[in-house]
């Protein structure tokens, strides 16, 4: 997906996104992109890299900070990151040499709301 193609999340954008599938079918639009964002965090790698960037003291991470957990090349890492934010998970800034990321919360509470099951949230002891 080139650049022009990336759609930028607004905040305000979580309130007016999905409806919860229990309540009405998604829209073609809708579908195709949270579609990319579900095939961005179907990876382990990616998933584990969110949760690193999200759980980050300050809400952001160095690229220099995620490279040392995963068992493959920074080249392998900095795809997956462009995996994610070309998906519309994470933020980036580039500062001196560098690259900063962050998690973009409107995006995880569109991704929140479709899967919701009623209007009240619960509890889910999986984790």
């Amino acid at each position: 997906m080139s650049k022009s193609e990336l759609r930028v999340l607004r905040q305000d954008e979580q309130a007016v996104c999905c409806s919860p599938m229990v309540r009405e079918p998604l829209g073609k639009a809708d579908a195709g992109d949270l579609a990319r964002m579900f095939k961005a965090l179907s990876d382990p790698v990616r998933l584990r890299l969110l949760s690193l960037i999200a759980s980050h003291e300050g809400g952001e991470a160095c690229v220099c900070d995620l490279t040392g957990p995963f068992d493959v090349s920074q080249p392998t890492i900095s795809h997956h990151l462009k995996v994610l934010r070309e998906a519309g998970l994470v933020g980036s800034e580039r500062r001196g040499t560098w690259v900063y990321y962050w998690v973009l919360p409107a995006a995880l509470a569109r991704l929140s709301s479709l899967l919701q099951t009623s209007a009240e949230p619960t509890e889910v002891g999986a984790c």
